[in-house]
């Protein structure tokens, strides 16, 4: 796979920009600040219908512009396919895919896939745990685009449930833990009881859905994990040359027996798995009514990256972290390809920079036969002479080949 064509129009920095580019290796150099992220993030959010840089999609529009458009032709097994989402904050984005409009956004996922390795990215490592799931739930989303809907339905469940834990609070407390202003709140002409037992029956609905569609997310990470794995330990032996392997395991915020398992990689069926969020949320349930908050789920589920015997965070050096880092997204990389049978696009973004001259060369040497590359960087010294390739130059908001 690799994009033959980009063209945006009140994008980020840009009014309008078009690249032309071809399979191999294309470089888009410029100095901060002229542009060339906001043209690999525009392709990779053809991809995922997110940004890597930011959370909302109103600073993807050009200030005083009311919407941008990002449009790719990308070429597959020989067909070429023409995708285009048009950005509207705070109102519905719309998508086309050869020139049809499609109902929903989402359904242009799998046209363009990438992995994207970004400054941002040392966050897999040293960040919270929020960064390291969304990680893991991007790449199931490009492995089979269709867990784009479990997530957003799963997004859903927690946020209703939340919101029902919070305004249920002064019912849902058991007798003996009820203040005088929650028994004022309870509805007049209603038992204390009767309220309660109502509160809980729409709870234990919640807890059905988020048990539901919980196990089926969790279930596909724990896969997913285990099959990235061997890939993990090997992009960091190549990229790194050091001798203490990286490994990965899944914490989960089940029953402590439950999560132990898990920890050492079972991978139980998702049966299995809903009744155990059920017993969870059970066990938990006082605690979340007293910090109305949801404490079991995959939303509270974190990544564990080691080094040797010793957790990344906090104990990797600044070099062994971007090294962890790049050794992710070069496992998924490797997955991908693996499993789709091509290869995603690649995006470097000032990457080459941030390593030095052994790890950029091995670098190198790992991605050159990759079927489509982009990389940024501030000068053309900080690419290795190995990758050369088309180049760009990107001069306050205008690329042009150079």
């Amino acid at each position: 796979m690799y994009v033959r064509h980009l063209t945006v129009a009140d994008f980020r920095s840009y009014a309008a920009a078009d690249l032309a580019l071809e399979p191999g290796v294309s470089t888009l150099v410029g100095l901060n600040g002229q542009g060339k992220t906001n043209l690999v993030e525009a392709i990779g959010y053809l991809a995922s219908l997110s940004s890597h840089r930011v959370a909302t999609d109103a600073p993807l529009v050009r200030a005083g512009a009311s919407q941008a458009v990002v449009r790719a032709a990308v070429v597959r097994d020989g067909r070429e396919s023409l995708v285009e989402l048009e950005i509207n904050p705070g109102r519905s984005n719309r998508a086309r895919l050869n020139r049809a409009a499609l109902t929903r956004p989402r359904d242009v996922l799998g046209t363009v896939r990438t992995v994207l390795f970004a400054p941002e990215d040392l966050a897999l490592v040293k960040g919270d745990p929020a960064e390291r799931r969304r990680f893991l739930d991007d790449l199931l989303v490009a492995r089979q685009p269709r867990w784009a809907g479990v997530r957003a339905d799963y997004d859903k469940i927690v946020k209703q449930r939340g919101a029902l834990l919070k305004s249920a609070a002064p019912v849902l407390r058991r007798p003996g833990r009820r203040s005088r202003r929650d028994e004022a709140r309870v509805p007049e002409g209603v038992s204390a009881e009767d309220s309660r037992e109502s509160a809980l029956h729409t709870l234990a609905v919640w807890d059905a859905q988020l048990a539901q569609v919980g196990a089926t997310l969790l279930y596909a990470r724990l896969r997913l994990l285990r099959d990235l794995r061997p890939h993990l330990a090997e992009s960091y032996a190549a990229v790194s040359a050091g001798t203490a392997a990286a490994a990965v395991t899944y914490r989960s915020s089940l029953r402590e027996a439950s999560a132990a398992a898990l920890a050492n990689g079972e991978v139980p069926e998702i049966e299995d798995l809903r009744l155990e969020l059920l017993a969870s949320l059970e066990e938990v349930r006082d605690a979340e009514v007293e910090r109305g908050v949801c404490l079991v789920g995959p939303h509270r589920d974190d990544l564990v990256i080691t080094l040797g015997d010793l957790p990344a965070k906090g104990y990797a050096s600044h070099g062994e972290s971007w090294s962890l880092a790049l050794g992710l997204k070069l496992a998924a990389y490797r997955l991908l390809r693996h499993d789709l049978g091509d290869d995603p696009v690649l995006v470097l973004d000032d990457v080459f920079a941030e390593l030095d001259s052994g790890r950029r060369e091995r670098l190198a040497g790992l991605i050159a036969d990759c079927e489509q590359v982009l990389i940024t960087a501030a000068v053309p010294e900080d690419v290795p002479e190995s990758l050369a390739g088309k180049r760009f130059a990107v001069t306050t908001g205008e690329v042009r080949p150079s």
